[in-house]
């Protein structure tokens, strides 16, 4: 982008770009359905052109911060993103920042909200994997400190994981130790995604040993989802001898169902899941999963972001947390534990 282009990020260089009134540009941006379609992708073409920021923007140009984080989640549903969220917004407060949440959800067009938000808030979050890609986020970055978590790095813009890969991995070779032959995963790996992470995992260490997934059910992580995997193993004969899970509220339906259709589990199959949420633990028998730091992610963003804002420079690599196995019943261990940190 030119300096030009830069300097000329008003309303009134987007309504130049676009042949149109600035009326007709906050109409559009206010999401009016009065605005005729070429009109909008008009506006919508010059706004990206000329990365402008509606609303609140002017304040930011003029130097006067809004002392609010900007976080962007696919969802808020389920014991992950509430702890993610909680995190975020208790470190925020702890630095008298108050937070802005924006959802971009599967199948939604979050360009425009996000796009608004950037304008009302001194920086943005993006976390988990949502319907904001990467080119959104690099043109917010452009005008505005952004951070991703837990999704793919932008580079030169921080980025923080949890350890997937070489957990899901370990979490396997535990499994064929145990001696399962036949090991299926649940949960949709999207790319860039941490349950995308959890099946490379899983599928390196089924390699080493000359083996593939039984199976791979690419489903959302919810629990309804769970509970049809588990009838669509038992209806269709399909032949497991453990599930690794994306997350535990896979695991936990899953196991559920299974139990209610006559399955041992883990003496038929065994089930593993990922998060370590409080049910896992007096769940019966108990759930051999993952617990991976997601207060720390939270906390840590907040964190990050703030000092992004105050003028501190990018790191210069990804933040890797580490993330551990906790052995309990579900995988048929004779030894139940906490694994060793990863990594």
């Amino acid at each position: 982008m030119s300096q030009d282009s830069e300097r000329a990020s008003t309303i009134y260089a987007v309504a130049q770009r676009a042949g149109v009134s600035t009326a007709t540009v906050s109409r559009t941006l206010a999401g009016s359905a009065k605005v005729a379609p070429l009109t909008r992708e008009a506006v919508l073409e010059a706004v990206r052109a000329l990365n402008y920021l509606p609303d609140g923007a002017a304040r930011a140009l003029a130097g006067r911060r809004t002392h609010a984080l900007g976080l962007v989640l696919p969802d808020i549903v389920g014991p992950y993103y509430a702890a993610l969220l909680v995190a975020f917004e208790m470190a925020a407060s702890e630095r008298g920042l108050s937070v802005v949440i924006s959802l971009a959800g599967a199948g939604s067009t979050p360009d425009q909200a996000v796009r608004t938000l950037a304008g009302n808030v001194d920086g943005i979050a993006f976390m988990a994997r949502s319907a904001a890609d990467d080119e959104l986020i690099a043109e917010i970055a452009r005008r505005k400190p952004v951070l991703t978590a837990a999704r793919s790095r932008l580079p030169g813009r921080d980025a923080l994981f949890a350890e997937n890969h070489e957990t899901a991995a370990q979490l396997t070779r535990h499994l064929l130790e145990a001696g399962h032959r036949r090991i299926a995963f649940v949960g949709r790996p999207e790319p860039h995604s941490d349950v995308g992470a959890r099946l490379r995992g899983v599928e390196a260490a089924l390699k080493e040993a000359g083996l593939e997934p039984a199976a791979v059910f690419e489903v959302d992580s919810v629990e309804a989802e769970g509970l049809t995997v588990a009838r669509r193993i038992v209806a269709e004969e399909i032949a497991l001898d453990a599930v690794i899970s994306g997350n535990d509220e896979l695991a936990l339906a899953l196991m559920h169902e299974l139990q209610d259709l006559g399955i041992d589990v883990p003496g038929q199959i065994a089930v593993t899941g990922w998060d370590d949420v409080l049910a896992a633990r007096y769940v019966r028998p108990g759930l051999t999963t993952v617990a991976q730091p997601v207060q720390e992610l939270g906390a840590l963003a907040a964190r990050r972001l703030a000092a992004l804002i105050d003028g501190e420079a990018p790191l210069e690599g990804p933040v890797v947390l580490p993330s551990r196995i906790v052995h309990r019943a579900t995988c048929g261990c004779d030894t139940p534990g906490e694994g060793e940190m990863l990594p």
